[in-house]
């Protein structure tokens, strides 16, 4: 039987979330990927591009790794009691239990993260204490069967670090090379700690609305 991936696609999902994990999947031998939705129709993507689900929640068998990335729209996931259902449903059996970037607080809205070891992206890192879970300022972060990574370009890290579990460090490092992630950014700007000051302003300024809302969404205790 092939191991089977699930990949929660939704309306403003990070397009990187889903495909950097999603082409790691694939590119592994009897791998079965399913793109999951409530229905089958096109979603639309954080860039614009249309996705189009494989699988619908009511349709999915029995996964080994659930994936819920992240996204603007992770927001509306936060109280959507069909997907946060579905994640519970399927998390109940899967060997493995993950995230990229903030689709991380879906898996804390579902209930997934009390008492454990998570990361997320960098702007929303101090929501998972309010989910129940430990922040971890991390790439790439195992606690027992759930594994989360960081914002966006760690979901290759991420799905690299899945294949290595499922099926060894040799079949990873052959995805890697296959893929040539071999990262060499123009510009020591990727973490806060890095970027300069205004860079990291300017950056916090643009999501300050998304931050808003989730804060409502989460208060404090």
């Amino acid at each position: 039987m092939p191991l089977r991936f699930g990949l929660v696609a939704f309306p403003g999902v990070q397009l990187l979330d889903l495909a950097g994990p999603c082409d790691v999947f694939s590119a592994a031998p009897d791998t079965e990927v399913h793109i999951l939705w409530k229905d089958p129709d096109p979603v639309i993507s954080s860039c614009g591009l249309p996705l189009i689900p494989t699988t619908i929640f009511a349709d999915c068998p029995p996964l080994d790794v659930l994936c819920v990335p992240g996204g603007a729209g992770v927001n509306a996931l936060l109280v959507d009691e069909d997907a946060l259902g579905f994640v519970r449903r399927q998390a109940a059996t899967a060997r493995y239990v993950t995230s990229v970037c903030t689709g991380a607080m879906v898996l804390g809205a579902a209930g997934l993260l009390h008492g454990k070891r998570a990361t997320t992206h960098w702007n929303a890192l101090d929501f998972l204490d309010r989910l129940g879970a430990i922040p971890v300022e991390a790439r790439v972060v195992r606690d027992g069967n759930l594994i989360t990574a960081g914002g966006v370009t760690a979901g290759i890290d991420f799905g690299l670090t899945v294949i290595a579990e499922l099926l060894g460090r040799e079949q990873a490092e052959a995805i890697q090379l296959a893929l040539e992630y071999a990262p060499a950014p123009p510009f020591s700007a990727g973490t806060p700690a890095e970027a300069p000051r205004a860079v990291v302003e300017s950056v916090r300024a643009k999501y300050a609305a998304l931050r808003a809302a989730r804060e409502k969404l989460l208060p404090l205790a």
